[in-house]
């Protein structure tokens, strides 16, 4: 063994003992005369000491770089002078023996919790930034929870199944990334953007519960919660309703929290229909933590004189409590942050209530009218104190464009506390979407989502008014998990792809397997997928799902690490029957 002990276990117990450590040198230090070493591996950190006595040891300490991997033997004491933020900080190791077994060269960037170096240098020196403790400890993390997914599953009878990863080609949502195929001239695989379509066929060959922790690919603009290929924890139940999945994997969610974070939650996670999330929050998966809800105030506009009210079709309101001391210039960069394209709206009015006698001031005194600012600050709840900020347009666009504001607001008050947790359901999706340039209906989630028990006759009379059985689980803003019951009746499908604008024959080249498998006897059945990178984040912390991620790629797709995507040679393009344009 090249070890007797990891430099992060040593504690008070060990004192005495002598001990074998081995690791990345962090650090070496002079204090007087002493030589100190601070040595890494994963579990933690030690601290070696050499003193004046030790001649010959000193000069190999003096000679050590950082990163050179060293093993270490010596006796462990308790310290002198304690480290109340290191887990070892109670003892060291007086260094007896020292082998070095590989230098390195000085690293690109400090391998600190804080570093000095950007997102693009520790990309492409992955290996190194994993070292680093946050790193480490996202991807510890990530292991945790996923075994404690696979704990609470396997318990209540799920079995984990493997799908594949070459596939056909199918519409659902976005591009996928596709793989030519060496045998078969001109014909290709796709990557799986989910396992939608064979946990579907598991439920008709009889496996009733499944789960899978699986990768799964879709070529899309990213951002900082979006990776080209991801992580789902996917899961099906046969001969189950809606209620049944809610309370299986509400029950799931709540064990997560509980077993690695310590997090319990008093109650039902709240169920909100999705008219309601977009009505009051501007979003499907709105941020509880803050209140600040949208209000419509359109029946008090009309008639004001004031053509940005009159003529709108919708004009709606937040209250920012204690808002009233906002400058003048805070609320013009609030105005131009909601003209942003990516925000869509086109401009803000504000309202100010004295904290002092309750007068109330906007940006259009002009036209609005103290009685109806009281109106308004009557509909809003807003008091003495408080800032009203309201937005006209278009119905769904100004609600959207509020609750990005809102969201706004709440990040510069500090009111987004990632320790806090606010989780809840949103049902009753739209099952359709209606495109205008297209003119045709797409599917809100995918082409396999039954459509609410309530609704299925409207399907040739009234689509676009139809709702889903569809259920997302929302925390703190993201959207963690979605899913739907299926439609398991091989008629009520072919309406589906109907509805979509498929012809028989089209549905049948992309879709025939699994109509074919619905002549068979299929159950009842529905599930749903939790996005595994973003519920480590959530877990973390943190607003990226990068770091919980071995292996990330850029915003362009690409790893900058082993550059990729890269071309290939003439003779595998020739193999492949490709020929590149230029």
């Amino acid at each position: 063994m090249y070890r007797t002990h990891r430099c992060g276990e040593l504690r008070m117990p060990h004192v005495g003992t002598t001990v074998t450590v081995c690791g990345w040198v962090q650090r070496v230090r002079k204090m007087g005369g002493l030589l100190f070493v601070d040595l890494r591996d994963r579990w933690g950190i030690v601290q070696l000491v050499v003193s004046d006595a030790e001649a010959a040891l000193r000069s190999e300490v003096e000679a050590l770089g950082r990163e050179w991997v060293i093993r270490a033997t010596g006796i462990v004491r308790e310290r002198s002078s304690k480290n109340a933020t290191l887990s070892t900080g109670d003892v060291e190791i007086e260094l007896q023996t020292l082998t070095l077994l590989n230098r390195s060269e000085v690293p690109p960037f400090t391998i600190e919790t804080e570093t000095d170096g950007g997102d693009e240098l520790r990309m492409k020196y992955r290996y190194l930034d994993i070292r680093r403790p946050p790193v480490r400890d996202a991807l510890l993390l990530r292991h945790q929870i996923a075994q404690s997914v696979r704990s609470y599953l396997n318990a209540r009878d799920f079995v984990e199944i493997e799908t594949p990863f070459l596939i056909k080609s199918t519409p659902e949502g976005a591009r996928d990334f596709v793989v030519p195929s060496r045998m078969h001239a001109g014909e290709f695989y796709a990557l799986p953007q989910s396992p939608q379509t064979f946990k579907q066929l598991l439920m008709v060959a009889g496996m009733e519960r499944y789960y899978q922790i699986v990768r799964c690919f879709r070529d899309e603009d990213l951002r900082a919660d979006r990776q080209p290929e991801f992580t789902q924890i996917d899961c099906e139940m046969s001969f189950v309703e809606r209620e049944d999945i809610l309370c299986e994997f509400e029950s799931f969610m709540r064990t997560l929290f509980e077993e690695v974070l310590g997090v319990t939650f008093d109650g039902a996670f709240q169920r909100m229909p999705y008219s309601e999330a977009m009505s009051k929050y501007g979003s499907d998966k709105p941020d509880l933590r803050v209140g600040m809800e949208i209000h419509d105030v359109t029946a008090f506009t009309r008639e004001t004189g004031f053509s940005v009210f009159d003529n709108a079709p919708y004009v709606g309101g937040i209250c920012v409590k204690d808002g009233a001391k906002y400058t003048r210039k805070q609320l013009d960069a609030l105005t131009d942050f909601v003209k942003r394209p990516q925000v869509g709206g086109t401009g803000l009015i504000y309202a100010r209530i004295a904290p002092e006698d309750g007068s109330i001031k906007s940006s259009a005194d002009k036209f609005l009218t103290p009685a109806l600012l009281a109106k308004f600050a009557q509909e809003l709840g807003a008091t003495q104190g408080d800032l009203m900020l309201f937005m006209a347009g278009k119905t769904t666009e100004t609600q959207v464009a509020l609750g990005t504001l809102r969201l706004e607001v709440a990040r510069n008050e500090r009111l987004l506390d990632p320790k806090v947790f606010k989780p809840l359901w949103v049902v009753n999706f739209p099952l359709f979407e209606w495109d205008e340039e297209t003119q045709r209906f797409y599917a809100m989630h995918h082409p396999f989502t039954s459509p609410h028990p309530d609704d299925v006759e409207l399907f040739e009379s009234n689509p676009g008014a139809m709702r889903a059985n569809a259920y997302d689980m929302v925390i703190n803003g993201t959207e963690v998990g979605g899913g739907s019951i299926r439609i398991f009746d091989r008629t009520i499908q072919e309406r589906m792809f109907k509805a979509l604008g498929f012809t028989e024959e089209a549905a049948h080249a992309q879709f025939g397997f699994l109509l074919d498998a619905f002549r068979y006897g299929a159950p009842p059945h529905g599930g749903i997928a939790f996005g595994f990178d973003r519920l480590c984040s959530l877990f973390g912390g943190a607003d990226s799902i990068r770091d919980y991620i071995a292996f990330p790629k850029n915003n362009a797709g690409r790893d900058v690490m082993i550059a990729s995507p890269s071309l290939i040679d003439s003779a595998q393009l020739t193999e492949l029957h490709l020929v590149v344009k230029e």
